[in-house]
């Protein structure tokens, strides 16, 4: 995301053989900085070019969440993280940041949750720049979906970037009516 102002946020960088691909499409949009960094939760398929992504650019905040992982790509995007001398801000449900003009909000997951599956670990985040109102469900399932309703915050938006990839485990219909 690039608002006004030069302020740049991504969320998740695809596969490990996807890390030239997402630098080099991130430097031809003139993005040297990266205000954010979100790896929604630590499949290989999210965060796998995280790691390229921190060590090509100037990065001043990565999001993820408390769930950690034994693979190798997430230990390269640990290492990357370290190695700039950054660490891992886990958000809480309800934290709010600015991105320029842009107000994001983490709507997920619970602290306090403890999932079976690592998709209901991913950080879920709603940006609103003034009318318009995003929601960026990582692979967030049916389970999540569900906290993020009860959790009562407001998922009513213009656009919806939908849960593990349009997968039948996600984007159901009681949380469509609510988005």
């Amino acid at each position: 995301l690039i608002t006004q102002g030069s302020n740049n946020m991504l969320i998740d960088a695809g596969n490990n053989e996807d890390s030239d691909l997402v630098v080099n499409y991130l430097k031809k949009q003139g993005i040297t900085k990266l205000d954010y960094v979100i790896g929604t939760h630590p499949h290989e398929d999210h965060i796998g070019g995280l790691d390229a992504v921190i060590r090509a650019f100037d990065v001043k905040k990565v999001y993820m969440p408390k769930k950690t992982s034994t693979t190798k790509t997430y230990k390269d995007v640990i290492t990357a993280i370290k190695d700039k001398g950054l660490k891992i801000a886990i958000p809480s449900r309800g934290t709010t940041f600015k991105l320029g003009e842009a107000v994001a909000t983490v709507v997920a997951p619970s602290e306090s949750s403890d999932y079976e599956d690592v998709n209901n670990y991913s950080i879920v985040i709603k940006l609103k720049y003034k009318n318009t109102s995003f929601l960026f469900a990582g692979d967030a399932e049916d389970i999540l979906e569900k906290e993020i309703i009860k959790g009562g915050y407001d998922i009513k938006v213009d656009v919806l970037k939908v849960g593990h990839h349009g997968s039948r485990s996600s984007t159901t219909q009681e949380f469509l009516n609510k988005v």
